[in-house]
């Protein structure tokens, strides 16, 4: 008797054990990815559209076969435009979900946040958005464009003849670390071309404001002492009352051109744009670019959008920080391809100097020691129907500069990725 009973608890306890391994087994065929953007609060105007791209990215990777075989599987969480939450999530990602990359963040705030648990978990987070530099870390590739790679670029138009020769500045920008350090860099540079500070306007509003009928009535003031033109660091939904505000009081681009580092074609798909044509906006991309690739991924874009049936998907459109976190998502899966394990250290090496044909037209490439992406810039006005027509770009992608010449000191800095703390 005893020895049946012996014999069935081992039998039980084997197929349990065999059931544990089939899960185990389950479990390792995929390869976990964490997407950490907003997808309420102030910004999920525009993070929503980067979770969606990126779940579309990872559905076209597992459609070509996975990465070594194994299929990726996303991992979503919602910080909520809440900056401490982000490392919250960020480390549930790392240490509960056990997800071998992050693409993620939109606000420097929320990078910020997060950067310390990467660099302590030795976590690897993939950033797709224009952002301030001053920052170079082991634990992050930049895939959107540093301050040479736009703010820069943009005001060297803007006081080109071509952009109306702008002589005074008003730098209007959302209260936090991106805006701020952006106009500092502004700043310094208008100051090495012979613009004086009475010239400069710097104005900040918090995350969420929706009042601007006072900023945009001193601006049009502010634009009787000479040429002017608004340099907008304005981030998240406060964008649809800015711009509301600009068409309420008459100010039109031929009279104070307004150039917008944080707004795209997702961003200007809820406001009436008739009266914004000829504002301008500095990117990498626009969706508007023509050349294959492009099509491709625009058509597949919306015919993902339809499939899925997301908001809006029957005007679902492109835009830079999508095409960034596409370009990313790709680089990373070839380079766990080329390093044959999604291991950070060996995925950081293999970055390095990893290409891709990007939808913008050209062949983007990481940096072999900086982690931050070779890109074109673009300059692209506003039209009636919501997309860009380019003025402006460069002939060939730039190398980024993360450590701004216009700031002391910064030549002092070592060229190649270290933990910031």
């Amino acid at each position: 008797m005893k020895r049946r009973s012996l014999l069935k608890a081992f039998t039980l306890s084997a197929s349990i054990a065999a059931m544990g391994l089939t899960w185990t087994v389950q479990a390792a065929e995929t390869i976990k990815v964490g997407i950490l953007h907003s997808l309420s609060g102030t910004m999920a105007i525009s993070e929503t559209s980067l979770k969606d791209m990126a779940l579309m990215t990872i559905d076209e990777i597992n459609a070509k076969g996975g990465i070594n075989g194994k299929m990726l599987e996303a991992v979503v969480v919602d910080p909520a435009s809440n900056w401490p939450l982000f490392a919250e999530k960020g480390r549930q990602l790392l240490t509960q979900d056990k997800v071998a990359v992050v693409f993620g963040c939109w606000t420097s705030v929320s990078r910020k946040s997060v950067l310390p648990v990467f660099e302590e978990l030795n976590g690897l987070l993939f950033y797709p958005v224009q952002y301030e530099g001053e920052e170079m870390s082991p634990n992050v590739f930049y895939t959107g464009a540093a301050p040479n790679q736009q703010a820069i670029p943009a005001v060297e138009y803007l006081m080109s003849e071509d952009g109306g020769s702008a002589k005074r500045f008003v730098l209007l920008g959302t209260d936090y670390v991106y805006p701020r350090t952006t106009n500092k860099i502004l700043r310094a540079f208008l100051h090495s071309k012979g613009v004086a500070d009475k010239d400069i306007e710097e104005v900040y509003t918090p995350f969420g404001h929706s009042d601007y009928q006072t900023i945009v009535s001193n601006i049009k003031k502010f634009s009787a002492g000479g040429k002017t033109a608004v340099i907008s660091t304005v981030n998240g939904d406060s964008n649809v009352p800015f711009y509301k505000e600009l068409a309420n009081q008459g100010l039109k681009a031929t009279d104070v051109p307004v150039i917008a580092f944080s707004v795209g074609e997702e961003e200007l798909r809820g406001i009436d744009t008739k009266p914004l044509v000829g504002n301008l906006a500095a990117w990498n991309y626009f969706q508007s670019v023509e050349n294959p690739v492009n099509k491709k991924f625009v058509d597949d874009w919306k015919a993902y959008a339809k499939a899925h049936n997301l908001p809006g998907a029957d005007k679902a459109v492109t835009n830079d920080p999508m095409e960034a976190t596409y370009v990313g998502i790709h680089m990373w899966a070839q380079a766990a391809e080329k390093a044959k394990s999604t291991d950070v250290d060996k995925v950081r090496e293999a970055m390095a100097g990893q290409t891709f044909a990007a939808p913008s037209g050209y062949t983007l490439t990481m940096d072999k020691t900086n982690h931050h992406l070779h890109k074109p810039v673009m300059i692209g006005e506003i039209q009636d129907d919501g997309q860009f027509n380019v003025v402006w770009q460069t002939q060939e992608p730039i190398r980024a500069q993360p450590w701004s010449p216009y700031i002391p000191g910064n030549d002092k800095k070592p060229d190649h990725a270290v933990k910031s703390n």
